[in-house]
């Protein structure tokens, strides 16, 4: 989805576990730091909603406290968008054979096993926790203003490319006009001596 544009203007935020002093923030504002500023979009690989999800299913957070999310959560989202933010809520789902496919492969894999962490393993018994706790969050959250979005993932390209394309149809956009850029005349080489010194820059020899 970045591949083609700007980190300037485009950044993808995924944020660790929260420290001690996360956890004496408010459960939201570590996500706020990071919201764009005009003409800028933020990409949060994981969002507040892991206190739905991960949080819930694998018991870092009480029960209440899930509860009182959900029902907050569409009043914050509410504010988002009639601030001026475009919210796109997008869940990638991977059916159950799939997700069994990657993960063995992940374990059979030396160059993809930094893929597969601790609690992807300790996550992979509790499908069926998480598919119930994936239910009440789209019933709690999922409203006309902010709409949760699903794609079907199992089909990695095909999802990315459904994504890009749902994602340009929900934001206004239009075709800039740029000068065409003219490459200014390099200064006069005569004035310039090769100094390279290769006795004091050592070369990284060609691979190929």
């Amino acid at each position: 989805m970045t591949e083609r544009v700007s980190p300037r203007t485009f950044r993808v935020v995924a944020l660790s576990a929260p420290t001690e002093r996360d956890r004496t923030k408010l459960f939201l504002q570590r996500y706020i730091e990071h919201f764009p500023a005009g003409g800028e979009v933020v990409i949060f690989d994981r969002s507040w909603y892991n206190r739905a999800g991960v949080e819930r299913v694998m018991g870092y957070t009480k029960e209440k406290d899930v509860e009182r999310f959900l029902e907050n959560v569409p009043k914050f989202e509410r504010w988002l968008v009639e601030s001026g933010i475009i919210l796109i809520k997008l869940w990638l789902e991977v059916g159950q054979e799939e997700q069994e496919r990657r993960f063995r492969q992940r374990i059979d894999d030396p160059l993809r096993q930094w893929k597969l962490s601790p609690m992807d393993i300790k996550s992979y018994s509790r499908w069926h926790d998480y598919s119930r706790a994936r239910d009440a969050m789209f019933d709690a959250t999922s409203h006309p203003f902010a709409p949760w979005f699903l794609i079907h993932s199992d089909d990695k390209k095909r999802a990315r490319l459904n994504g890009i394309k749902h994602i340009l149809s929900q934001i206004p956009y239009g075709r800039i006009k740029r000068d065409k850029v003219k490459l200014p005349k390099r200064s006069d080489k005569k004035s310039y001596k090769e100094k390279l010194n290769l006795h004091k820059v050592k070369l990284v020899q060609d691979a190929f």
